[in-house]
C-alpha cells in the first residue's frame, strides 16, 4: 500500500473566491472564445465578481436558496461559470448537465435530484419543455432573443432579469466546507446515472491538488476545451485557477485546426488535452511557429502508446503529465509527479491526500507486480466524493466507512508506480467521455423487432475507443443500422450513440450464460 497525507485549508467556494477578489483583483480571471464568432470575452477578478453577484441577487429574487438544486444545461460560455459561482455563494447546488445529453436524459437527470430550476440556453427551450419533470418550478434562458413557439414564449432571459440588480452580494454565512456545492452525474457501469455529491471542501481539495500536481503559479494561463459540464474542466481547471488565483482560458469547443493557435495567441502556459487531442493535433500540417509557445505542460487524461507520446512531445515541445481519476475520486488521484522521474507507461504515484492498494477478488492486498482491482482512499467529501446523491446502497457498493474507494478498474504497483491494466466492465472511454455500455443497451433494446443486443468499445484512432453495438433482431424484423443509431441519436447524448452497428444470429456466451464481450471484441 502507498500513502501519502495531506489535508486542504478549510474553506468554501464563496470564502476562496472573495478572497481572490480582495487579492488579485485586477488580475485576469477568465478568457472565453467563441468559436463560431472568433469573439474574446476578458473579465478580472473584479469585474467577474460584479456580473457573479448580479446573477446571485437575480436567482435569489426567483426564490432560488440554499440546497435549492439548479441544473445547468448550457454550452461552455461565460455564464456557466458565473452561473456555478453565484450558487455557489447562495449556497444552492449546480446540477450541471452536458448540453449535448438528449433532452429526455436533461429530464431523467433533473427528476433524480428533484432540480427546482433549469438555466438553459434560448435554442434549447423548444426541445426540453416537454422532458421537465414536475419538481422544476422555473426555467431562466442564456442567449440572445426569444424563441419562436408559444412554449417559451414566457421564459425569461437572464440579461433582462440582471438588469438593474445589485453589483454586491453577502454569501450565505451558514454554508460550510462540507455542504454540496455541485452534483455531477456519471452513466458509472449500470444504466441508470449517479449523481456525485461534491461537496465545498471537495473543489477547494481538488483545486489545491492540481496546484501541487502542475507547479502552478499566480502567473499561469490554462487554457482548456473540456466540456463545462463535466468534472474534468470543473475540478481539474476551474478549481486549481481559482485556489491559486491564476487566469482560465476558456473555449467553446475544442477544434483540432485552431487548438494549438489558440494556445499560442492566449498566451497559455498549461492546457488539458486528451488522447483524441494529441491524435488530431498530430494530423495538423506542420505550422513553422508551433514551437513558438509558452505552454510548459499538457494536464493529460486517458493512455497513449510511448510511441504516439513521443512524438507529440518532440513535435510540440511540451511534456505530457499523464494522471488517473474518475469523477467519484474527484481528480486524477495517481499522477506523474510535478518533477523528478516520470515511468511512461506507469500512470504515476498517489498523489498527497490518497492512499492507493491492489486487491483481489476476496479484498486481499496483493503483492508488487500482481494484478488486481485499484483501491483509492481518502476522506470522503474532501478527497473523495461525498457519496451518490440519494442513493445510500450505491455509495456503499463503491465507498467504505473507512474511505476505501473501489475503482473496478485493474492494475499493479512496481516500486511505488502504478501501471493501469483495464477499465471496470462495460464501460468505454470515448474523446474523454464514459459511456455506459448498459445505457446503451438499454436504449437499443427498447426498439421494436430487438431481440438481444450487446455493446462494446473497439480501438478508434482518434477518439480512443468507439461504441459498437451488436444486434439480435427478432425474425422478420427487417432492421438496418441506420435506424438503430437514428433511434439512439433521438435519446442518448452524442458521445454516446453506437458508430457501428453488426446484427448477429446470437450473443456468444459464457458458462453462466452471460454474454462473452471478449469474444465479441475479437470477432
Amino acid at each position: 500500500m502507498i500513502s501519502s497525507t495531506w489535508v486542504p485549508e478549510n474553506t468554501t467556494v464563496a470564502q476562496l473566491w472573495q478572497r481572490q477578489v480582495m487579492e488579485r483583483g485586477g488580475h485576469e480571471f477568465l478568457v472565453y472564445e467563441d468559436a463560431d464568432t472568433s469573439d474574446i470575452a476578458r473579465f478580472t477578478y473584479r469585474e467577474f465578481d460584479a456580473r457573479v453577484n448580479t446573477c446571485a441577487n437575480t436567482l435569489v429574487a426567483r426564490g432560488v436558496e440554499a440546497g435549492t438544486r439548479v441544473a445547468l444545461y448550457l454550452d461552455n460560455c461565460v455564464e456557466f461559470v458565473e452561473c456555478t459561482l453565484a450558487l455557489a455563494k447562495m449556497g444552492a447546488i449546480a446540477v450541471p448537465v452536458d448540453a449535448t445529453s438528449a433532452p429526455c436524459e436533461l429530464g431523467r437527470i433533473m427528476g433524480l435530484c428533484e432540480a427546482q430550476m433549469l438555466i438553459t440556453c434560448v435554442n434549447n427551450l423548444g426541445e426540453v419543455l416537454s422532458h421537465l419533470p414536475e419538481s422544476v418550478t422555473d426555467i431562466v434562458a442564456v442567449g440572445e432573443g426569444i424563441p419562436g413557439d408559444e412554449a417559451g414564449a414566457n421564459v425569461p432571459l437572464l440579461a433582462d432579469l440582471r438588469a438593474g440588480a445589485s453589483e454586491s452580494f453577502e454569501s450565505n454565512p451558514d454554508v460550510g466546507p462540507m455542504n454540496p456545492f455541485e452534483i455531477l452525474f456519471t452513466s458509472g457501469t449500470t444504466s441508470a446515472p449517479k449523481g456525485v455529491v461534491i461537496t465545498q471542501a471537495n473543489f477547494v481539495f481538488s483545486g489545491v491538488f492540481v496546484n501541487w500536481e502542475l507547479d502552478m503559479n499566480p502567473e499561469d494561463r490554462y487554457m482548456t476545451s473540456m466540456v463545462a459540464a463535466r468534472v474534468n474542466f470543473q475540478l481539474s481547471a476551474l478549481a486549481p485557477v481559482l485556489t491559486m488565483g491564476a487566469t482560465l482560458i476558456m473555449l467553446s469547443r475544442y477544434s483540432a485546426t485552431r487548438f494549438w493557435r489558440e494556445a499560442r495567441e492566449h498566451r497559455a502556459t498549461l492546457v488539458q488535452g486528451m488522447a483524441m487531442i494529441v491524435a488530431t493535433l498530430m494530423r495538423q500540417p506542420v505550422d513553422p511557429e508551433e514551437r513558438n509557445h509558452q505552454v510548459r505542460e499538457m494536464h493529460y487524461f486517458l493512455p497513449l502508446s510511448a510511441k504516439e507520446k513521443n512524438a507529440f512531445e518532440e513535435r510540440y515541445g511540451v511534456t505530457l503529465l499523464n494522471n488517473y481519476g474518475s469523477t467519484e475520486c474527484l481528480i486524477g488521484a495517481i499522477t506523474d509527479p510535478p518533477h523528478g522521474e516520470r515511468r511512461w507507461p506507469s500512470i504515476g504515484q498517489v498523489g498527497p491526500g490518497y492512499e492507493v492498494r491492489v486487491v483481489d477478488c476476496q479484498g486481499t492486498e496483493l503483492p508488487e507486480g500482481e494484478v488486481g482491482e485499484l483501491l483509492l482512499h481518502g476522506v470522503p467529501g474532501v478527497s473523495l466524493m461525498a457519496g451518490y446523491w440519494n442513493n445510500p446502497e450505491a455509495t456503499a457498493e463503491v465507498l467504505s466507512e473507512d474511505g476505501w474507494y473501489r475503482t473496478r478498474d485493474f492494475a499493479y504497483i512496481e516500486d511505488g508506480w502504478v501501471y493501469f491494466m483495464d477499465r471496470r466492465v462495460d464501460l468505454i472511454k470515448r474523446s474523454g467521455e464514459s459511456v455506459s455500455s448498459a445505457e446503451v443497451e438499454c436504449t437499443i433494446d427498447s426498439f421494436d423487432g430487438v431481440l438481444e443486443v450487446a455493446v462494446i468499445g473497439v480501438p478508434d484512432g482518434v477518439r480512443g475507443r468507439a461504441v459498437k453495438a451488436f444486434v439480435v433482431e427478432e425474425p422478420g424484423a427487417g432492421l438496418d443500422p441506420q435506424t438503430i443509431i437514428n433511434h439512439c441519436e433521438e435519446r442518448l447524448a452524442s458521445f454516446k450513440v453506437p458508430s457501428y452497428v453488426e446484427f448477429v444470429e446470437e450473443l456468444p456466451r459464457g458458462s453462466y450464460g452471460k454474454v462473452n464481450k471478449q469474444l465479441l471484441a475479437t470477432s
